[in-house]
């Protein structure tokens, strides 16, 4: 007899439907599983065989095979404990081997029989939504897979508590709706003293989803105006806080089924290697740029970066997704992000300081600076400098408006974009392009002038025209003017 139990394995954001066949057949005692696993599939034999015995079950003395078709796809993971289980269990006649077929089963067993959490459980059960089927999952992660709609899910704690349940002596509850946790808020930007031109830079950068670089010595507030933006972003829409939600399934770092509306920001340090922020590794993980999808990814001392690992997020800031391809999988990840990034002038950091001289200028502003490529500077959309806090800006009473006042103009100023079936200004590309952001014809031409002495490349002159919608919608203004060109020039110009 061959049960046969379904499953799914995971590539990327997808799934892939998997049937785990198993055979108990006289011979040799002999317990093996094929079907191109991996070593945390292989190792699932001793698993499952500890968890049987936990529950007073001990394996028949026969040949038993197990296949995870199709035999050609690499399967990896701890996920395929719990469909291997079922399946040797319907193969030795314990439970049904039908009633198994409605049901896709994933989880890791634990040597007690536990049924414990596995990444990717959110993505399983959007496929088992498409495939009409029902879900198996462990207890814990039964909220994350109740986001997934239409589909029966039974979390069990344990083995013994799910074949109870399927041989009706025992009924499980369905498990509730995982939590949505409200948006996160950073820091105030009462706390930023003085900064005006770089927190109008913040405002707009935050309005228009705009990629923003910070040039400035150290303790100048770069840290400190990076860290106000999530309090001065709108939330994440209900689509989109299930589209971050399934990136974060698949890293496993989605806690107890909470799905945030808080947009995403992260940090990496300046040593993450290429495979930590674009994705990679053996097990092909998503990386730093797809963790901050629909959010923010915020580089600090952005020369120190490696310049290949710089230079990898040319293709995710310009599409918004990663193709990571290996000789084993070809993954693509979303990478909608807004790039934040803060860097000294120098090495040394006070090349323009008066109060304190660069011993090395400008051979250190040149040295240092060139580690940055052009094409990836062309890629952001607003530069800005940062000047030195004077002790006399720290005594200044905190300002007047915060971020609460921002972000209410920041709301107004997506709304608008919204209407135009945008995320945001910087996805506006095309007809879209030609028909919001185009300027008048004052502001065409002090455009074309500044495209002819600056030598803009095409990208530029794209990036100053969604700019410049964004600075007419923070305005409120329905025509991109010579006013709103002028200042998204000023902000190409400050390179520091």
């Amino acid at each position: 007899m061959v049960a046969l139990v379904r499953t799914v394995a995971y590539l990327g954001l997808e799934a892939r439907a998997v049937e785990v066949q198993c055979q108990v057949a006289p011979g040799m005692p002999r317990f093996t599983v094929v079907g191109l696993p991996d070593k945390a599939v292989s190792e699932s034999r001793e698993r499952v065989q500890s968890a049987l015995s936990a529950m007073g079950l001990a394996l028949p003395p026969k040949r038993i095979t197990v296949n995870l078709s199709p035999a050609d796809l690499p399967k990896d993971g701890s996920h395929y404990d719990l469909p291997i289980a079922l399946a040797l269990l319907a193969a030795m006649g314990v439970t049904d081997a039908e009633q198994l077929g409605d049901w896709i089963a994933v989880g890791e067993l634990a040597l007690d029989g536990r049924v414990v959490a596995s990444p990717g459980v959110l993505i399983a059960a959007l496929h088992a939504s498409e495939a009409g089927t029902g879900l198996i999952c462990p207890a814990e992660q039964g909220p994350e897979a109740r986001w997934a709609s239409g589909v029966p899910v039974l979390a069990p704690r344990d083995l013994m508590s799910l074949l109870s349940h399927l041989k009706g002596s025992l009924v499980l509850p369905e498990p509730p709706r995982g939590d949505v946790a409200d948006g996160a808020t950073g820091n105030d930007l009462r706390q930023v003293k003085g900064q005006e031109t770089a927190k109008r830079a913040l405002e707009i950068a935050a309005a228009g989803g705009h990629n923003l670089l910070m040039v400035g010595p150290p303790g100048s507030g770069k840290s400190l105006l990076a860290s106000c933006l999530p309090g001065i972003l709108p939330d994440l829409a209900p689509a989109e806080a299930l589209e971050v939600s399934m990136v974060q399934s698949v890293a496993g770092t989605l806690e107890s089924g909470r799905i945030s509306r808080a947009r995403p920001f992260r940090a990496p340090h300046h040593s993450a290697s290429m495979a930590a922020l674009t994705g990679g590794g053996l097990k092909v993980r998503p990386g730093e740029v797809s963790l901050a999808h629909l959010g923010v990814l915020f580089l600090d001392e952005l020369p120190e970066f490696q310049r290949p690992v710089l230079d990898s997020l040319r293709q995710p800031l310009e599409t918004g997704k990663v193709d990571v391809a290996r000789a084993n999988a070809h993954v693509t990840f979303p990478a909608r992000v807004q790039l934040i990034a803060a860097m000294n002038p120098c090495r040394c950091g006070f090349a323009g300081d008066p109060a304190r001289n660069c011993n090395k200028y400008p051979r250190c502003v040149g040295d240092y600076q060139a580690r940055l490529s052009g094409p990836l500077l062309d890629r952001i959309d607003l530069h800005v400098h940062v000047g030195a806090v004077s002790a006399m800006d720290m005594t200044l009473p905190p300002p007047a408006e915060g971020s609460a006042e921002v972000a209410r103009r920041v709301a107004a100023a997506r709304a608008r974009q919204t209407v135009r079936g945008v995320r945001s200004n910087a996805e506006l590309e095309g007809d879209k392009l030609d028909t919001f952001a185009a300027p008048d014809e004052a502001g065409r031409t002090l455009l074309l002038q500044a495209a002819e002495k600056l030598h803009l490349s095409a990208r530029g002159y794209t990036r100053m025209l969604r700019v410049s919608r964004t600075i007419a919608d923070l305005a409120g203004a329905e025509t991109v003017g010579r006013v709103h060109i002028a200042e998204a020039l000023s902000y190409r110009l400050m390179t520091g």
